[in-house]
């Protein structure tokens, strides 16, 4: 069997998951043409296609994942599940359908009214990362001011933005990724001083974390079932009253050793993919870990 991960950009993660060699089955990194030309029926792919710089929509290639489904290549982050987590407007609505606590979400057009709700807000991209183009207001006076930018950007005028209520910020928030049905890595980004925002990209910090609370582990385990995505980064935000909500779903999302929970983060989200992976060319029946050849350090145990 081989693997490809879908890709347009070499990236550090992408490159990383690409040289694994913990499972007995080789990644490979390809773009969406290379595997149509050589991936075949009982062979797998992981699609790793992003958001566009431009933030008006994601890579080009998404028609490539459902070629290969059709084809009988087991398709992990399929087209459907990148949409879930890329396009916020899809998230926020699948998250509220599946009951997981999400900031109130509206999608603002530049041809109708603003929807009915009040500062404090923050106004994003629908196809949004990195931190770029994120907006708080505090107030009626940012807000029409924000609105007002908001006209002369291409991507607004394109998908429109998106108005949320504001998780009051607490200087940092937590990145749980998943495999499967696995937590497999996580870390809490801080902001950088005077910064809201807590994107690396922005000057933010990860930070290691020792001990994952329960409750974050449970959103993290049912967002990414709402989405359908295969591996994906759940970002949580600690609210006022003690618990967590989910902001965002990641599933192009990019991860360090600094994820590391046991063992190395990269060999443990490639065995437990190859091992879903193998699941599903063999039909769905499980795949024992002895029965794939995967190393017996596999993918670390759910953690609620």
């Amino acid at each position: 069997m081989r693997v490809a991960l879908i890709a347009r950009r070499p990236t550090p993660t992408n490159e990383a998951l690409a040289l694994s060699r913990v499972a007995t089955v080789d990644w490979e990194l390809m773009s969406p043409e290379e595997a149509l030309g050589v991936l075949r029926c009982g062979d797998a792919a992981l699609g790793r296609l992003d958001v566009l710089p431009t933030l008006d929509g994601t890579d080009d290639g998404l028609w490539a994942l459902g070629g290969l489904a059709a084809r009988g290549v087991a398709v992990l982050n399929d087209a459907g599940s990148l949409l879930a987590s890329h396009d916020k407007l899809l998230t926020a609505r699948l998250l509220h359908r599946a009951g997981v606590p999400h900031p109130g979400t509206r999608h603002l057009r530049a041809d109708r009214p603003f929807p009915a709700l009040r500062p404090p807000l923050v106004l994003k991209p629908r196809f949004g990362s990195w931190g770029r183009d994120v907006y708080r207001c505090d107030d009626e006076r940012s807000l029409a001011a924000t609105f007002a930018r908001l006209r002369g950007i291409p991507w607004f005028r394109e998908q429109g933005a998106l108005v949320q209520e504001l998780v009051r910020p607490q200087g940092y928030d937590l990145r749980i990724l998943v495999a499967g049905e696995r937590v497999v890595g996580a870390v809490n980004r801080v902001a950088a001083a005077g910064e809201w925002r807590t994107n690396i990209s922005l000057g933010g910090v990860r930070r290691p974390v020792t001990d994952l609370p329960t409750d974050a582990c449970t959103l993290a385990l049912a967002a990414p079932r709402a989405s359908g995505a295969a591996l994906v980064g759940v970002d949580l935000l600690p609210t006022p009253e003690g618990g967590w909500t989910v902001v965002e779903l990641n599933g192009a999302v990019e991860f360090s050793h600094e994820y590391d929970l046991s063992g190395d983060v990269f060999d443990t989200v490639t065995c437990e993919l190859t091992r879903l992976a193998l699941d599903r060319v063999a039909g769905g029946e499980p795949v024992s870990a002895a029965a794939s050849g995967l190393s017996p350090t596999g993918p670390l145990e759910s953690r609620v």
